[in-house]
């Protein structure tokens, strides 16, 4: 007999989540750049999906930058108890889709107070290092880090888009919870990074989840959503649900309706011929 899968994860073994949360990059302007256009939705929609049992967003110090976070503080300030934020830091945003690494500890320690403040949160629960940068060591960037987790204003940390060697690298100088790399149905080069996270009792959290994959799939998908009655992208978000355990999924929209549609995919359980032949 098939076992149920749990729809909620404990990050860190304590805090725990409903394993499809929300992911808020696009509530900013183009390019993940200056202020989203239209900010009483933006604040809807944050609304809608802690209304809707969301307890895990995660958001960046680059994401506007500094305007996501102050945006989800203004739509959800004070905070449910049990609602969980992870932010990032390590990217200099220089304009729209420009993404430059800094890893300098002043630039991390200067993010982290940042972050702090925008959000109007003592501690952060999940602080992820966005990347790392070539041009300085993880040791010295994590240095503050270490830092803020002592004086506990960060709570656990997290890295992004890293190989293992990286992970073990970083473990050397903080405990690691958890891995954002890019995963989804049509993108599995991560596929390793997953094992390995599971096998250590990390999150592992793709971004960009939604994305269904190549053509070559898309008879296959039609068919199960058909038979599900449910959408493409529904059908991608269920497979990363059954594809791990340890997966959390941040689907991230501009819309009410759209965010209930992807909240609805925790209700699809593929079945283990399904999810075999979506993972050939």
């Amino acid at each position: 007999m098939e076992t149920k899968q749990s729809l909620t994860y404990k990050l860190g073994g304590q805090l725990e989540i409903n394993r499809l949360g929300y992911g808020a990059m696009q509530l900013t302007g183009t390019g993940v750049f200056g202020e989203v256009a239209d900010r009483e939705n933006a604040k809807k929609v944050l609304q809608s999906a802690v209304a809707s049992g969301v307890n895990f967003i995660d958001t960046a110090e680059a994401y506007g930058p500094k305007l996501n976070e102050s945006l989800i503080a203004d739509a959800l300030y004070p905070y449910k108890k049990d609602l969980v934020i992870a932010t990032k830091g390590g990217f200099n945003r220089p304009g729209p889709n420009q993404w430059v690494p800094n890893g300098r500890p002043d630039y991390i320690r200067e993010n982290i107070e940042g972050s702090l403040q925008r959000l109007k949160v003592d501690t952060i629960d999940l602080w992820q290092l966005h990347r790392f940068d070539p041009a300085v060591p993880v040791e010295e960037t994590l240095g503050p880090v270490v830092e803020a987790v002592k004086a506990g204003k960060i709570r656990y940390v997290g890295l992004s888009e890293v190989n293992i060697e990286q992970i073990e690298r970083a473990e050397k100088v903080i405990p690691i919870v958890s891995v954002q790399n890019l995963y989804n149905l049509g993108n599995r080069q991560w596929e390793e990074i997953l094992d390995y996270t599971a096998k250590r009792n990390m999150a592992f959290i793709p971004w960009f989840p939604l994305a269904s994959g190549p053509d070559k799939l898309a008879e296959k998908i039609d068919r199960i959503a058909a038979k599900h009655g449910a959408t493409t992208s529904q059908i991608a978000l269920a497979w990363l649900l059954k594809r791990s355990a340890n997966i959390l999924l941040i689907p991230g929209t501009k819309s009410i309706d759209h965010l209930e549609e992807n909240l609805q995919s925790a209700r699809i359980e593929l079945s283990e011929e399904e999810f075999a032949e979506l993972s050939k």
